[in-house]
């Protein structure tokens, strides 16, 4: 075995174990589960695909999954769906695309990216409806999750983000995200071996998000407090409310939206 073969191997077998681990510790896949996974054809959710097409192989649990390209007819995507296409059936996993819009003038208060974000979530919704899935899975990786608290926590003032696993009641649907515990750097690998092909992303609009800033201030933190990515993920699951302000009950707070997690 060569040496690439050997980094290749080590990370294929990385990237099954923190699957596995994000699976079992968040209980996100049981026994007869129908996934639709959401393709935006990123490396994430092409690795998601991958990684998801293989683990239904293993008898335990046994799912099945399904994957949906979601176009939006007024921002330049313009998206190769036979790349897509092949490679899902690479990995066995059945492809569908649709094809929404939206209208900006309908909500002047949110930004073009809400807006899209929004409009491609629920079609992606009312398919999975429509075809009998009861959960969809995501490419939010743990740099997504993260940024998106650190986001929540500077614009908004609320200490919230993209769970693991979110129950949707109002549409009997439920939310997972399987690379939870990857490294976007893991994913960058995957993607740089398996030589995924980028998708034309000409959007008018990208200069609306804060994303990127917040990825190079946490790249500063992370220069600052070395462990930092580990501290942040486990304080959220280490509230000391005991050591916190608290309003007194008869006093209410406006609330605030959240930020919507990236496609």
């Amino acid at each position: 075995m060569t040496e690439e073969e050997k980094r290749e191997a080590k990370l294929i077998y990385t990237l099954q174990r923190k699957l596995r681990q994000a699976i079992e510790k968040y209980g996100l896949i049981q026994d007869g589960d129908k996934i639709l996974i959401g393709l935006s054809g990123g490396k994430d959710s092409l690795a998601l695909v991958e990684l998801l097409g293989e683990r239904q192989k293993i008898f335990k649990p046994q799912f099945s999954v399904m994957a949906a390209h979601i176009s939006v007819s007024n921002i330049g995507y313009q998206s190769d769906l036979d790349y897509l296409r092949g490679h899902c059936e690479k990995h066995n996993v059945p492809f569908l695309s649709r094809t929404t819009s939206f209208d900006e003038s309908t909500d002047k208060r949110k930004t073009h990216c809400f807006l899209c974000s929004w409009h491609r979530r629920k079609a992606l919704f009312e398919l999975a409806k429509e075809l009998g899935c009861n959960k969809i899975a995501l490419g939010h990786h743990q740099d997504d999750i993260l940024q998106t608290l650190v986001m929540n926590l500077l614009f908004q003032g609320s200490f919230s983000t993209m769970p693991p696993l979110l129950k949707m009641d109002k549409f009997d649907m439920q939310i997972i995200r399987p690379l939870a515990l990857m490294k976007e750097s893991e994913i960058k690998e995957l993607e740089a071996i398996r030589q995924y092909k980028k998708q034309n992303k000409n959007c008018p609009f990208e200069q609306e998000s804060n994303r990127d800033d917040i990825k190079r201030l946490m790249a500063e933190m992370e220069r600052i407090a070395p462990d930092m990515r580990n501290s942040l993920w486990n304080a959220m699951t280490n509230i000391q409310s005991d050591y916190l302000p608290k309003d007194r009950p008869e006093i209410k707070q406006k609330k605030r939206i959240p930020f919507s997690p990236k496609e």
